[in-house]
């Protein structure tokens, strides 16, 4: 079997999250439908899954970056503090072609980092100190590759998209349920006197509203398991070099130390800082690919 190269994994993760996008689209839609057949109006139904979507987006939108730190306790810091840092993440910012983001700290012994920020000319990158001390200069600029990786490939917008569209699709869920409840089905049409069509509607709207939720979280979750292969693709791309980024997983994944609560942001940190999920926990619900995995796919990368 060829080895695939890394563009070769980045167009299949481009691919698949296109692929995964699209069956959030479709939820939103499929519940914005069946919501306007219980009103009796389609194009209304439909309407207000548009305008959902829309009010959570721009809510998430203004939250910025700085809300994302905050929620992890990061602290900015200057060039004085950790000079070496600054160098790495000056270079990899170079070799992605885009500006170099602020720095952050997290004050916590566990390995590990994120990025956030609409764009590359809002990114912020966070780093715990125990990155900084645990590991050398090649596994921490490959740590840093992948974090610009996600950064140069829109991960972040792309990642709030889907949680607004995740939330639109919790609250059109609630929406449908008691509109379900209440019309008994819908109101009732001419061709459906029997009541036949109106139970089905009743159980299917009420079956949706349940598992749309369940289906746009492991659709989420995959779309971030997909992000994380296509920013270690895109950190043997600046780097040249897979063995750095392969050998800091090892150490994260394999480190005792552990992490505050922080589920509001643990899907964007580059291993799961839950402690007993760091090897990445191969299971619909995972935010991250088992580390082996990844570690495999780097190993085999030219």
């Amino acid at each position: 079997m060829a080895r695939r190269t890394f563009h070769d994994l980045i167009r299949a993760n481009k691919r698949n999250s296109v692929i995964l996008m699209s069956g959030m689209t479709l939820l939103l839609l499929g519940l914005g439908y069946l919501l306007g057949y219980l009103w009796g109006d389609v194009e209304m139904g439909v309407g207000v899954a548009v305008i959902t979507a829309i009010l959570v987006l721009l809510i998430a939108w203004g939250m910025g970056g700085s809300m994302v730190m905050a929620f992890a306790g990061a602290m900015p810091i200057e060039k004085e503090v950790a000079p070496q840092l600054f160098n790495i993440v000056e270079e990899m910012s170079i070799a992605a072609g885009i500006p170099m983001p602020k720095i952050y700290i997290i004050n916590e012994e566990a390995p590990n980092a994120f990025a956030t920020g609409i764009s590359p000319e809002s990114a912020s990158v966070a780093v715990t100190v125990g990155l900084l001390e645990k590991l050398n200069r090649e596994q921490l600029q490959g740590v840093i590759a992948h974090e610009i990786g996600h950064i140069r490939n829109f991960d972040i917008r792309f990642s709030l998209l889907m949680a607004v569209m995740a939330g639109g699709i919790v609250i059109l869920s609630d929406m449908v349920w008691r509109s379900a409840l209440l019309t008994g089905g819908g109101r009732r049409r001419s061709n459906d006197r029997d009541g036949g069509a109106q139970i089905v509607i009743l159980v299917l709207g009420v079956a949706l509203a349940v598992l749309a939720p369940l289906a746009a979280a492991i659709i989420q979750m995959a779309v971030s398991r997909e992000r994380e292969y296509l920013a270690d693709a895109s950190a043997v791309e600046f780097t040249r070099n897979p063995t750095g980024l392969a050998e800091a997983l090892q150490i994260l994944a394999g480190d005792r130390a552990p992490m505050p609560e922080c589920k509001a942001t643990e899907n964007m940190y580059i291993v799961n800082p839950k402690l007993g999920l760091r090897g990445g926990a191969d299971s619909l619900f995972s935010t991250h690919p088992p580390i082996g995995e990844r570690i495999e796919r780097l190993r085999n990368l030219l």
